[in-house]
């Protein structure tokens, strides 16, 4: 059973956070729990990985090792995931020994884009027309109702363009049906925005919410690129935003931060597209820009601590340093006197792998220099 003295209180200074996966997104949250006092275990297959080179401790096992999960269970006081492809089985196996936050229900959602698109409907967020398709005929039927061009992807395991495919002619149908694995998929209307926005929001154990800035993304390749902080929107726009990833962190019943990926539409609506139920690559700039960074906020949430305060002390762009572009960018990046750079210790630049990050920091709300900022990339 959970250990009832760690199960609704605070964790006091020394307490030991488990992370499942050892990433950029494990090694942040685990600098950020160093600095409230906090020692980490990370636990993931990868040795010399992001997050294992600053843990006080790590666990380097398959996520389908239960031994090692139960051994790691009993060395952790509670624990989290830093990305939302870890096996339900390996939350199941926590379950009962460690509190889990967020737990199976935020993970089973968000693994599963047939799911959530459901979920986000009945959390009050519109989302653009899709169908589940099992079957090529059943790809076809859905072509004829929702029309094209459209998007083809797997309902699992696809990030940052990986597992999709626009169809834009019917004959493109069949070899991506083909191609996509595993079944089913999910084909979802082209949706004609004139922005890509991000929410994110942090819930604590007491049921607290607090929102940041909605933001502005900009892709390469599939792969974030930059996001601007604040986001350029009008004012009701941006509002919803945050009403949005509120309304999804309460509907969740999630301990900890999650994101909500959402299309600006030219009539200034917004759908949602997709969500993370941990900290998410948008949010990287509240490191250096806000009182409260989303990885400090995840820890105080998963550790039970009052949330502390998003608000934004500088406007912000920030950029991923990803492959050997990016390797090549990074002694520019730490010269510049404007920015705050994080490299994450990966081993190998390889193409489309991301290597570290840049926040460049701006004057508070001028929309000037947000301007000037994407006109000239970074």
């Amino acid at each position: 059973m959970t250990r009832p003295d760690v199960a609704s209180s605070p964790l006091p200074p020394g307490s030991t956070i488990g992370i499942l996966g050892s990433g950029q997104l494990g090694r942040m949250s685990a600098i950020a729990a160093a600095r409230l006092g906090y020692r980490t275990h990370v636990f993931g297959p990868e040795p010399d990985s992001p997050g294992m080179q600053v843990a006080t401790a790590h666990t380097l096992a398959a996520y389908e090792d239960v031994e090692a999960l139960r051994r790691f269970a009993g060395e952790v006081d509670v624990a989290t995931f830093e990305f939302e492809n870890v096996p339900l089985a390996t939350l199941e196996a926590l379950d009962g020994r460690v509190p889990c936050r967020p737990g199976l229900k935020a993970l089973s959602i968000c693994q599963d884009r047939v799911t959530e698109k459901r979920f986000l409907a009945e959390a009050g967020v519109p989302v653009a027309p899709w169908r589940e398709i099992r079957t090529e005929s059943e790809l076809q039927a859905a072509i004829a109702e929702i029309g094209l061009p459209a998007v083809l992807k797997t309902t699992r395991l696809g990030y940052d363009g990986r597992g999709q495919a626009v169809l834009r002619r019917p004959e493109d149908a069949a070899a991506a049906f083909a191609r996509l694995e595993p079944k089913p998929l999910i084909l979802e209307a082209f949706v004609p925005f004139v922005a890509e926005i991000s929410g994110i929001a942090a819930r604590g154990l007491d049921g607290a919410v607090e929102t940041y800035d909605a933001i502005e993304n900009r892709h390469r390749h599939h792969i974030l690129d930059l996001s601007f902080a604040p986001a350029r929107l009008p004012a009701a726009a941006a509002e919803a935003v945050r009403a949005h990833v509120a309304q999804v962190a309460a509907a969740l019943d999630l301990v900890g931060v999650v994101a909500l990926e959402m299309f600006l539409l030219p009539d200034g609506s917004l759908l949602g597209n997709e969500i993370a139920p941990r900290p998410h690559n948008s949010g990287h700039w509240t490191m250096d820009a806000c009182l409260c960074s989303q990885f400090e906020q995840h820890v105080r949430a998963v550790a039970g601590l009052p949330l502390g305060s998003p608000a934004r002390h500088r406007d912000a762009v920030m950029h991923n340093l990803v492959g050997p572009e990016g390797l090549a960018a990074w002694p520019d990046m730490v010269a510049r006197r404007d920015v705050v750079a994080h490299w994450y210790g990966k081993a190998e630049a390889r193409p489309g792998r991301k290597l570290g990050h840049a926040n460049r920091l701006l004057s508070l709300d001028s929309l000037a220099s947000l301007d000037k900022a994407a006109a000239e990339g970074f």
